[in-house]
């Protein structure tokens, strides 16, 4: 086993590879930007490096800046968590090559087979997988699309190379969408992914969404010392093990929120296929360590909920996620295996600690991802905001991951995920109702989060009976109970408020009458904030051990900019990344016009016009990463 592991990550999920590796008596490292100087992850690491800037792209996705950091810690292992650099092939390869250290994951080389996404679809097709009608080379041309669409029907998919999690993905619905979707497509798979490559699939109308978790064994590092695996053996199905699946159907834009396993619209003898499926398609890929491999099954919308998906159900390949997964926890909950762990195991040459023969899956595990978002504004992240109130539930079958603590501020430099709960019981009906209970103990306040959303979804039909498809959210649930939801259980941000310069005090009070205990919060206009001492809580007690100062932004805004009388400055309603600029100095722009398109939280937005007028001046161009607030356009 390593002596010490570098985590190539933030927040949750360095945090949870971190108890892993102390489990296993290995020592920890951890990396971070200017933004996550206070970062949970680099609290709980045995060290920490600076690597960079805020920004993404010169910090955690500086491959040399994260190698270079793990030699200086005399790290002999990276593990990537996931996201950043977890699936990129050049950066295993990278630290591959470098001496002394091993790289958690499969190889390079098979990353690279299955990150190429019609590279994967040729290699499980010859693998006798099911794969989506569609091209297995990529199109340059809207023809190509346009032709498709001819020969097999709209809706059309145009899907990024390097894509996932619907990033890179464009649905056409005719012939006079094509174009602009396809541009749309490869700038996202420029901007995310730097390869534009794309490809056409079918686009399924009705399906769920299925994965299934396997775990490989790299007989090429048997007996070694360890390594990146290289070897001649190659993979063969006794090597692979599946881990039962994930129905990961409940999803909005093509993001998922609420993971669940196993499937509740499965057979017994569908979940088998699907299992095998898997184990065929990684072997013949000559995969090893963790990956997630994920199928679209084609859902009867008009199924009898009490009636599973039988054997003759279509289902098809979608893609293999390189790396770990965000909902892997849900996996470890009915397996009891510990899947960090065993990528450890395999990464170091000990190889697995479990076969096919050894996994049985029990209960019925949920995971619920605690964004900082407003689900009754389209999921909007949230700016900004401090975790002034952060107490998480317990009790049985109930976990909690996250890095964050009571206190601390949102870092929105990345994304927008405080925790993610998971909870277990004997049987899917339990298990809703310990989820309903933990929710509702969920005290979170200061953030804007989609609690609210989760506990509308415990009590919405078609979750429960377990008929939801992908569609659901985006195009059926409606958007007044998620509003109501929001108002009846959730907080605003620590940042909200009146505009105006009045100074405003909050206080709670826990008062009783009559015998009877009530919380009571009081504001004061005008009136002076009571100092509450630095680490301190807001009530009694002993307070517990004080907390450094939380990071701020040295960055400053464009408060330089001029903005002529009568004119308007367009300002970035959120931190993120300038995929286009679609205007000019000079040009005309009428009310509601796109003038730029900002990323940010993993989703392309247009930037409008509120009003026409001249553009008098573009303060950013294609590439820049922006603050909120920070001027882009300027009006006359």
């Amino acid at each position: 086993m390593f002596d010490k592991v570098l985590v190539a990550n933030r927040g949750e999920i360095a945090v949870r590879v971190m108890r892993a590796c102390e489990e296993l008596g290995v020592d920890t490292v951890a990396v971070y930007s200017d933004a996550d100087k206070h970062g949970g992850h680099v609290r709980y690491a045995d060290e920490a490096y600076n690597v960079g800037p805020a920004r993404a792209a010169d910090s955690y996705l500086d491959g040399e800046a994260v190698v270079e950091a793990a030699r200086s810690a005399g790290a002999d292992a990276i593990h990537p968590g996931y996201g950043f650099l977890a699936e990129n092939a050049d950066f295993a390869a990278r630290v591959e090559a470098a001496d002394g250290i091993t790289w958690v994951g499969p190889a390079s080389d098979a990353m690279e087979r299955l990150g190429e996404k019609t590279h994967a679809r040729r290699v499980m097709d010859d693998a006798d997988v099911p794969i989506v009608p569609g091209t297995t080379e990529p199109v340059t041309d809207v023809e190509a699309v346009t032709e498709f669409g001819d020969e097999h029907g709209y809706p059309v998919a145009i899907k990024a190379e390097g894509g996932g999690g619907g990033r890179g993905m464009k649905v056409v619905e005719s012939a006079d969408e094509a174009e602009e979707a396809l541009e749309s497509a490869k700038r996202e798979g420029e901007a995310y992914f730097s390869n534009d490559s794309v490809y056409l699939e079918r686009y399924l109308q009705t399906p769920r969404h299925v994965e299934v978790q396997i775990v490989a064994d790299d007989p090429a590092a048997a007996g070694s010392d360890g390594g990146s695996g290289d070897g001649d053996a190659s993979v063969s199905e006794s090597d692979v093990v599946h881990l039962g699946e994930r129905d990961c159907s409940l999803q909005r834009r093509h993001q998922k929120v609420i993971e669940e396993g196993p499937s509740p619209a499965l057979s017994d003898e569908l979940r088998e296929q699907i299992g095998e499926a898997a184990r065929r398609g990684v072997a013949a890929a000559d995969y090893t360590n963790a990956g997630t491999v994920e199928f679209l099954v084609e859902e009867d919308p008009d199924r009898d909920p009490s009636e599973p998906l039988g054997p003759d159900t279509p289902f098809y390949f979608l893609e293999v996620n390189t790396r770990i997964q965000v909902e892997h926890t849900v996996t470890e909950e009915l397996t009891g295996i510990d899947i960090v762990k065993e990528q450890l195991r395999v990464a170091s040459g000990e190889g697995l600690s479990v076969s096919q023969a050894d996994v049985e899956l029990e209960g019925h595990a949920i995971e619920f991802r605690i964004n900082a978002e407003d689900a009754a504004d389209e999921f909007q992240p949230a700016n900004e905001g401090s975790l002034e109130t952060y107490d998480p539930p317990g009790g049985i079958g109930v976990r909690v991951d996250d890095a964050l603590r009571q206190g601390d501020e949102l870092v929105t430099d990345y994304d927008s995920m405080i925790a993610k709960l998971i909870v277990w019981a004997p049987d899917r009906e339990e298990c809703l109702a310990r989820s309903k209970r933990a929710l509702a103990e969920y005290d979170l306040e200061g953030v804007v989060t989609i609690v609210p959303f989760h506990r509308l979804m415990l009590d919405d039909r078609r979750f429960v009976d377990g008929t939801h498809t992908t569609k659901y959210l985006d195009e059926e649930l409606d958007r007044e109970l998620v509003a109501e939801a929001q108002e009846k259980w959730g907080t605003e941000s620590s940042s909200s408020g009146d505009d105006d310069d009045e100074e405003v005090t909050e206080r709670e009070f826990t008062v009783e009458v009559n015998g009877k205990r009530f919380d009571v919060e009081l504001e004061e206009r005008g009136a002076p904030a009571i100092p509450v001492p630095e680490g301190g809580g807001g009530g009694g007690g002993s307070g517990g051990q004080q907390r450094p100062p939380q990071a701020k932004s040295d960055d400053g805004g464009d408060d330089g900019v001029d903005v002529a009388e009568g004119g308007e400055a367009i300002d970035a309603e959120m931190q993120g990344t300038i995929l286009s600029v679609d205007v000019d100095e000079g040009d005309e722009v009428a009310a509601g016009d796109v003038v730029c398109v900002l990323e940010a939280m993993k989703m392309e937005n247009d930037v409008v016009a509120e009003r026409g007028g001249t553009v008098a001046s573009v303060h950013v161009g294609e590439g820049d990463s922006v603050d909120m607030g920070d001027v882009l356009i300027v009006l006359e």
